[in-house]
């Protein structure tokens, strides 16, 4: 690769296409309507009343209020190739570099929107960072199930589910007979095949373990919002070296819609005597 034929476009499709491939913010959000500058926009579904039948019909005015999410969460990449490593390179350079910066983006972003347990309501909490579930493989499979319960009390459809783990808690998942073992692990994390009460499984290793205690984050995928876009890629010639720098620029954001949409479980995981 070199300044001269280097075609940003092309590059930021190859960066978004792995992104996307393995982003679990991408899979478990619900979309913007549109993106406006530096904010997205969400339009807002109104409330139906129902009202009792007297003879007559009276129509309530809809309204789609417009709920505006800002991307205030910025993150750049930049990597120089030097013209030795260039001409000792028996490969193409820019293609491993481009996975390995949609990795670390995708990282990066889907630890922003699985830290958006806090804001879940305040029902759908199963223990709390200071005083924790200590769970293993006997009650797992239980306690996930009371986790989805927390859904359920708020009426949240089961359809477009989804509850993230990581690594820790599917294996004690396994070792539990009412879970499956036909399942596949897609790029996404999605566990195609793995469900629990009609909630699809994702496995993360970014969902937050501050202090040993696990998060267990459900949520149903219109409860939370999330967008992103490249704002700048570009490649120079640095004037003091002898060597091409790439150097890109992206923003997202993402908040909570509906807090009753989420639910989180703080877990321990029990220490074998």
């Amino acid at each position: 690769m070199s300044v001269a034929n280097f075609i940003p476009s092309v590059w930021e499709a190859r960066l978004i296409e792995k992104f996307h491939a393995r982003s679990v913010a991408k899979a478990i959000t619900v979309p913007p309507t549109k993106i406006e500058g530096n904010k997205i926009i969400y339009n807002v579904v109104s409330d139906i009343a129902v009202k009792d039948y007297a003879g007559s019909v009276t129509f309530d005015e809809l309204t789609t209020p417009k709920r505006e999410i800002p991307m205030d969460q910025q993150k750049y990449w930049a990597f120089k190739v030097g013209d030795v490593d260039k001409a000792q390179a028996a490969g193409e350079l820019i293609d491993p570099h481009v996975r390995e910066a949609g990795a670390v983006l995708q990282e990066t972003t889907d630890k922003f929107i699985l830290g958006l347990y806090e804001s879940a309501h305040a029902d759908n909490k199963l223990g709390t960072q200071e005083a924790p579930i200590e769970v293993d493989k006997t009650n797992i499979y239980d306690t996930i199930v009371d986790i989805n319960k927390k859904l359920d009390k708020k009426r949240v459809p089961r359809s477009g589910r989804f509850i993230t783990i990581n690594a820790d808690i599917l294996g004690m998942l396994e070792k539990d007979d009412r879970f499956t073992r036909n399942y596949t692990v897609l790029e996404n994390g999605i566990l195609d095949g793995a469900k629990i009460n009609g909630s699809q499984l994702v496995l993360s290793e970014d969902v937050d373990t501050t202090s040993e205690v696990v998060k267990v984050i459900a949520n149903h995928n219109t409860a939370i919002g999330y967008g992103e876009q490249l704002q700048e890629t570009e490649a120079l010639r640095l004037e003091s070296d002898f060597a091409d720098g790439v150097r890109g620029l992206a923003v997202y954001g993402g908040q909570v819609l509906r807090p009753e949409g989420v639910a989180v479980g703080f877990l321990k995981i029990k220490t074998t005597p």
